[in-house]
């Protein structure tokens, strides 16, 4: 009798990364010190009492345990439009805004809205892993352009415009990039707008980690004041660390009403609405938690410092990027792979960093440090580590 059969768009996928590689930790006895985790990009620091009392008062609302609307709640949706505004230094409307259930659930809904199986979504190489799977189980092709440490791990403009060719529905990036941490100029991404824009391609900007730019550099482009911005831009972003309420799973959408309508047709389908008590939470925190989340970007932005210090210092450790939640850095074991090299960091030095193989072609001599969930000091403390004698397999 024959069995029944997976997806296999879905079966021919690795399990997800990064508890493969927290499993890594279970070997390490201890030797060290305690278990530095570095893998998941995760705030190392609570979330603000009111936050937290908001959420209590939220969740225990008998209104919030009936469906929501499908866009969001309206005080979401125009408190972050509000915010988006203020930023960006032009106007933007509650009719902009979608609310999803994270971020990651915010690339997937417009991922479905803007292609279908059998077109391609260009990308960066290196790639965030979860845009790139979630594509491949969508029968969506991807097509890459090349980014590299020599150029700061930047695309070039001029290879996005030969990469766009027929079939291409869009071209996606993250800036701060995730996993490099390179921060796209805002010139570099006016030329990128231009370049869709003039092929009739979307462009999908994901914003996570936009909060944690260098101090002084909070806004960080100029697209939202481009004329019809809405016929090409979709931007997509994340309450989760600017909040540290990754467990509540919250995300959004800037784009035109048009493809907010189409978004909603999919979230009705996917979730119907995102997690209501996070929604008035959060709305009340944008106004209120701004000095707050201002000094979270300070911290932040000492431990990139602490990891730059850190990696100056140690020979053959060579950190080619730079930014918001994390540092990519090259390692000093030659040909061995990322893997080889994580996963002995892992078990014999107590260090749980990504292999940079899992975030693309090319990337087996790079690592990534997602620092954001450690502190000064034991960033710091990393330079003992790193010179430990590892054994690779």
């Amino acid at each position: 009798m024959p069995k029944p059969e997976f997806n296999p768009l879905v079966a021919g996928q690795s399990p997800p990364p990064v508890p493969a590689v927290q499993a890594w930790a279970r070997a390490y006895r201890g030797g060290a010190g305690p278990m530095i985790d570095l893998s998941q990009a995760v705030p190392g620091y609570p979330p603000h009492v009111d936050l937290l009392n908001w959420l209590g008062e939220a969740s225990r609302s008998t209104a919030n345990a009936g469906y929501g609307p499908i866009e969001g709640e309206d005080a979401l949706r125009e408190a972050y439009a509000s915010h988006v505004a203020q930023l960006y230094g032009t106007p933007v409307n509650a009719a902009n805004i979608h609310v999803t259930s994270g971020c990651n659930q915010a690339f997937f809904a417009t991922a479905i809205a803007v292609a279908g199986a059998g077109d391609t979504v260009l990308m960066t190489n290196p790639c965030y892993f979860n845009h790139e799977t979630t594509l491949a189980m969508l029968g969506i092709d991807v097509a890459y352009v090349g980014c590299d440490a020599a150029n700061g791990f930047l695309p070039d403009p001029e290879r996005i415009a030969a990469a766009l060719v027929p079939g291409v529905k869009a071209f996606a990036l993250v800036t701060p990039n995730n996993p490099t941490g390179a921060v796209y100029p805002p010139d570099l991404l006016a030329r990128i707008f231009d370049v869709c824009r003039d092929r009739g391609v979307w462009l999908i900007v994901d914003e996570t980690y936009r909060d944690f730019l260098p101090p002084g550099s909070e806004r960080p482009h100029g697209l939202l004041s481009k004329p019809g911005w809405e016929d090409t831009l979709i931007q997509l972003y994340s309450f989760s660390k600017s909040f540290c309420i990754p467990g509540h799973r919250l995300g959004a959408v800037t784009a035109g009403p048009a493809v907010v309508t189409q978004i909603a047709k999919i979230m009705d389908n996917l979730q119907i609405c995102a997690p209501r008590p996070p929604q008035e939470a959060v709305a009340k925190g944008l106004p209120a938690l701004t000095a707050w989340r201002d000094g979270n970007r300070l911290e932040i932005a000492a431990r990139a410092a602490a990891l730059s210090e850190t990696m100056a210092a140690l020979p053959g450790w060579d950190l080619h990027a730079i930014g918001a939640y994390f540092g990519f850095v090259r390692h000093p074991f030659g040909a061995t792979p990322s893997r080889a090299v994580a996963e002995a960091l892992a078990t014999h030095a107590g260090v749980l960093v990504i292999p940079g193989e899992y975030f693309g072609v090319g990337q087996e001599g790079y690592l990534r440090f997602a620092f954001a969930n450690a502190d000064v000091d034991t960033i710091r403390g990393l330079a003992t580590r790193l010179m430990l004698p590892l054994k690779l397999g």
